[in-house]
């Protein structure tokens, strides 16, 4: 069992891994093995999370999600295929932590009043500006 956060645990069996060749580092040893991996979490069909719990990720996570609900998580940072699956798995804990997260409601709060004084401080000074900005009124009397 893979542990999420304290109530959720995933099954190494619902897990899937991908492994094909990487670009970046390795010079000519990149071209012949296959160092990339993705992560596969099939979030639709998986029996460790509740209704509530999938909806959360499938929110949270669209973007890495595909057409069928798999979430896709690729690692391709290191030389060796066992070090790209460990992190690989490592982000794919990070985010599912944080797709199932509670989300904190925010308190209402009321507007402080120096910010109230500034604002209308800054309009007050605006509206001197541009006064100061007209020509005088010559049409007066003297």
């Amino acid at each position: 069992m893979l542990p999420v956060t304290d109530t959720v645990s995933i099954p190494w069996s619902e897990l899937r891994f991908i492994a094909c060749r990487s670009s970046g580092p390795g010079g000519q040893h990149v071209n012949t093995t296959d160092t990339r991996v993705t992560l596969l979490f099939d979030v639709e069909n998986s029996p460790s999370l509740t209704e509530l719990q999938k909806v959360a990720v499938k929110g949270k996570l669209k973007r890495r999600m595909d057409k069928r609900g798999v979430l896709q998580v690729t690692s391709q940072k290191f030389r060796s295929q066992k070090t790209n699956k460990d992190s690989a798995v490592e982000r794919f804990v990070e985010l599912m932590q944080w797709a199932l997260a509670p989300v904190i409601p925010r308190r209402e709060t009321r507007t402080p009043m120096s910010a109230k004084r500034r604002r209308l401080d800054r309009k007050k000074r605006t509206a001197d500006r541009k006064r100061d900005r007209k020509l005088p009124d010559f049409s007066g009397e003297y």
